[in-house]
């Protein structure tokens, strides 16, 4: 067994012509260099300039939108996307225990109790076939509001996650949200540019986030951003996340408590240059795709993980899926010892303790996952050296 991945990790240093290879690296050439300069000498470096604005208006296109609110990061966006959609304090908000911490900050922001839900082994994310089942077991409809009859607490909110960029079963999400009726908050933080049946990942529910986070698709240094087609959800973001300030030429107005979120200009120019070659890191990201296919074709006892049927993928990070669980751990020794990063998935959000006394269902296909995915170096590459 040792020898096999010791020979996989050679393979990859050949494939990326190098003698360490991480997880994942940013790209930049000349035309973030042109941006972010022009930007400096502008003199408008903050969360107010022309880069910022420009970036908004090209994100929104690109995902389809009508609106979008660069934030500095992630998890920013998502904490005020959840707030605009209505989660309040103590409110429940379903969501997979398979997801970067994020999501569960988020909403414990808010005051609100992340409610943990089982992946499917076809796309990582919510399945909804148990999720329906769970509902109907532990839920109850009370004047048009869901509640969970074993807390009291009302369920406001579902937030499905595109693990590494693969598109959750949105048809099958959107028919619980509507049989529920409770709003769908996308978590497409490490989903952008793929396609869930033509149609871009965050751009089925009232509101998403996205995250361009150094070791994203494509990064602002740290940023992330709100889109929504509701002009009146986008508006109140954007007040939100610049301290609730009231316009006045001179005076300081705040009208609620706000968050100082908004994203720089700086960060904005590196995006508008980055945002440019997204159909070239796809596309390369899709090659890394299938020079992986080739690499694995005589190793034991794995597989790679392709896009869902439906679906185009980004393919953020690369990911295998072990059969044997004993091995995970001693895989991931040899890789990282013979200079190729790699990792296992995050650890469930029910295994932590700040969230370990969550309501959850059976969380079978999460736990079998978490003992068996790694994920393995994913800088989108243009050919690679076989």
């Amino acid at each position: 067994m040792n020898n096999q991945w010791v020979e996989f990790a050679n393979n990859v240093k050949r494939l990326y012509g190098k003698d360490f290879v991480p997880l994942h690296e940013p790209t930049f050439n000349d035309k973030e260099v042109e941006y972010v300069t022009d930007c400096i000498k502008t003199g408008w470096v903050s969360s107010v300039g022309a880069y910022v604005t420009q970036f908004e208006e090209e994100l929104a296109k690109f995902v389809g939108m009508k609106h979008a609110v660069a934030v500095v990061n992630g998890t920013a966006a998502l904490h005020i996307a959840l707030k605009v959609a209505g989660v309040e304090a103590e409110d429940e908000v379903l969501m997979p225990s398979l997801t970067f911490i994020a999501t569960a900050n988020a909403v414990s922001y808010l005051g609100a109790v992340p409610h943990f839900i089982d992946v499917s082994m076809e796309t990582l994310g919510i399945d909804p076939s148990v999720l329906k089942i769970h509902l109907n077991k532990i839920t109850e409809l009370r004047e048009g509001e869901l509640f969970n009859k074993e807390t009291g607490r009302r369920i406001k909110a579902l937030v499905p996650m595109h693990t590494f960029g693969h598109p959750v079963d949105m048809e099958g999400i959107q028919g619980i949200c509507n049989d529920y009726r409770i709003e769908l908050v996308e978590d497409a933080a490490e989903s952008l540019g793929s396609y869930y049946k033509n149609k871009h990942t965050g751009s089925f529910g009232k509101i998403s986030a996205i995250s361009f986070n150094g070791n994203k698709i494509m990064t602002t240094g740290g940023g992330g951003a709100i889109i929504t087609d509701d002009a009146t959800l986008a508006s109140y973001a954007k007040h939100l996340t610049t301290t609730a300030k009231i316009q006045h030429s001179w005076e300081y107005r705040h009208d609620e408590i706000g968050f100082n979120y908004r994203m720089p200009n700086l960060n904005a120019a590196l995006g508008c240059a980055q945002l440019e070659k997204m159909p070239e890191f796809i596309a390369q990201k899709r090659l890394l795709t299938k020079r992986y296919e080739q690499l694995i074709t005589n190793l034991q006892g794995v597989h790679l993980f392709k896009e869902p049927k439906s679906c185009k993928s980004n393919y953020w990070l690369q990911t295998l899926i072990l059969e044997d669980v004993i091995n995970r751990d001693e895989v991931l020794a040899i890789l990282n010892e013979n200079g190729v990063m790699s990792r296992p998935i995050w650890t469930p959000m029910h295994k932590l303790n700040m969230f370990k006394d969550c309501p959850r269902m059976n969380l079978r296909v999460t736990e079998f996952l978490n003992e068996r995915v790694i994920n393995i170096p994913s800088t989108p590459i243009k050919e690679g050296i076989l």
